[in-house]
């Protein structure tokens, strides 16, 4: 088996509002989104229409999102779970001081900026389904 790449679907309640938070806060920028009816692809967001999927994307990173009911019906394995995990999606940045004070303005949930143990700068952030990001910078001079 060979590995290509690895973009989490996430399964939320409203992909309009899921959309917003990512775009507004994060910077991702909006590619496709599939409409309830699902006979067709949008680039935008109609204020008359509802999804049930979107594609994210910001530089290398891509999320896609997924309405409940539609998840449940896709991935058969996640019936009876809730949304949000125990998991934490961790994104390398760069510019992260400026970055989380953006993010603190907004008044998000964040945790505080610290140095790991590894040798990280990092944060976290709950987005508005109970996922958790984890935004991380290598500090000054450290290289592995």
């Amino acid at each position: 088996m060979k590995a290509g790449k690895l973009t989490p679907n996430l399964e939320v309640a409203d992909i309009k509002q899921t959309v917003d938070f990512y775009a507004e806060n994060l910077g991702f920028k909006l590619i496709m989104a599939v409409p309830e009816s699902q006979d067709s692809v949008d680039q935008n967001l109609a204020d008359d229409r509802q999804y049930v999927y979107a594609l994210m994307q910001k530089d290398g990173v891509e999320l896609m999102f997924q309405r409940s009911d539609s998840f449940k019906n896709d991935v058969v394995l996640s019936k009876g779970l809730s949304i949000g995990a125990s998991v934490s999606f961790y994104m390398e940045i760069e510019g992260m001081e400026e970055f989380y004070k953006t993010l603190k303005e907004k008044e998000l949930s964040v945790t505080e900026l610290k140095t790991s143990w590894y040798g990280m700068q990092e944060f976290y952030l709950k987005d508005i389904n109970g996922y958790i990001l984890c935004f991380g910078q290598k500090s000054e001079g450290d290289e592995y």
